[in-house]
């Protein structure tokens, strides 16, 4: 007898949500519906093509530059490091030879050090993190994956869930499923999606004070037609006291244009007071301290701002702390969502939380405990 077909609905198109549409398709789940809130697929992977201007991370190319999650490490993160092999992309060494600069004080240059690598060894891919969500969504050929839906509510109907949304045009919809993997971080399920029932109160709790990685920070990325830093023996990376910029690292993209990135170590409500317009001025003047007057004047530059970003950030964030936390339970142990809902955002990762590689973790084991949970495999151990 023909078992009724599984209906899976995914709340969330970064990494993690496209990952588990890929691998539900794989194990012959064929109503899959992925609904992301933002007009492209890719969520906390953002890149920027040569002239600085945010690009459509499904589309593929190679001259990118990450705002958004930039390293891996395949020694340490191998599930990761599959997913790359199996969708045909090509990493290389995220690390670069040369002396790394320290800026301490003002009073002093900046000093010139040798540098280090990390071990194990990190990888950037070719074509920024994007590849990854380009290759994923050029292979999901039965899922429907919609952009611009904000899923509002999850309400449960008897074996169903519902799923209220708006669009970004002010449309209302809803759909229903049998199961429901959040793909987004546990903080933003928490505050942004009415749960009716309501999720048992110690889950909420700890969704909701789970911080959210990167949310907190902003980046910034310099583009340069070539990497004249090597050319003094200079590796490209730098820590400062000083900053705004406290890490700087090379991100040039092989075959493609040269970048300078770092880390902007200015608080998210001085950033506000500032405006991007100002830190990007402090920015460019500290690349020239630190590589010269011809890192002064970028071929093109980006400032993301990820506290300023609705969809990652809530005022919870902003003051939150910045290191990778422990994963909060991703189901509920009890009550009526037993079985109904998983989430599946890399901070719900017990390995990898906030990690690019914690997007995989997540999805996987949500696959299979919703696949489980409909009988349809054993449970993952």
């Amino acid at each position: 007898m023909d078992r009724p077909q599984l209906r899976i609905a995914i709340v969330g198109g970064g990494l993690a949500g496209l990952v588990a549409a890929l691998r539900l398709e794989q194990r012959g789940v064929r109503d899959v519906l992925v609904l992301e809130a933002r007009d492209t697929v890719g969520g906390r992977i953002a890149s920027v093509d040569a002239a600085g201007a945010q690009v459509d991370p499904a589309e593929p190319a190679l001259d990118r530059f990450d705002l958004g999650p930039t390293w891996y490490w395949p020694q340490w993160q191998p599930a990761l490091d599959a997913l790359v092999g199996e969708l045909g992309l090509r990493r290389f060494d995220g690390g670069q030879d040369g002396d790394m600069l320290v800026e301490r004080s003002p009073q002093q240059r900046p000093l010139r050090m040798p540098g280090y690598s990390s071990e194990p060894a990190s990888a950037r891919l070719e074509g920024a993190s994007g590849a990854l969500i380009a290759a994923l969504r050029a292979r999901l050929a039965a899922s429907r994956v919609l952009e611009g839906w904000r899923v509002s509510r999850l309400r449960q109907l008897g074996d169903e869930v519902e799923l209220s949304a708006q669009s970004v045009d002010g449309d209302d919809a809803t759909w229903r499923a049998d199961h429901v993997l959040l793909a987004l971080p546990p903080r933003l399920a928490a505050q942004r999606v009415e749960f009716e029932p309501p999720l048992p109160p110690e889950l909420a709790r700890r969704w909701r004070t789970t911080p959210t990685w990167m949310a907190p920070h902003a980046k910034y990325v310099a583009i340069y037609p070539t990497p004249f830093w090597r050319e003094q023996g200079l590796s490209g990376a730098a820590r400062s006291a000083l900053g705004p910029l406290v890490e700087i690292h090379d991100v040039s993209m092989p075959g493609g244009h040269a970048a300078l990135f770092g880390f902007v170590g200015v608080a998210a409500s001085a950033r506000r007071e500032l405006g991007d317009g100002v830190l990007r001025e402090l920015c460019r003047a500290q690349l020239g301290r630190l590589f010269g007057a011809s890192a002064v004047t970028p071929l093109g530059e980006a400032l993301k701002d990820w506290a300023s970003d609705p969809l990652t950030a809530s005022d919870d964030d902003l003051d939150a702390v910045t290191a990778h936390v422990e994963a909060p339970p991703s189901v509920a142990a009890h009550g009526p969502w037993v079985g109904r809902l998983s989430g599946i955002g890399s901070e719900w990762s017990p390995l990898f939380p906030g990690y690019l590689a914690g997007a995989v973790d997540a999805a996987q084991r949500g696959v299979d405990r919703c696949l489980a949970a409909a009988g349809r495999v054993s449970p993952a151990r």
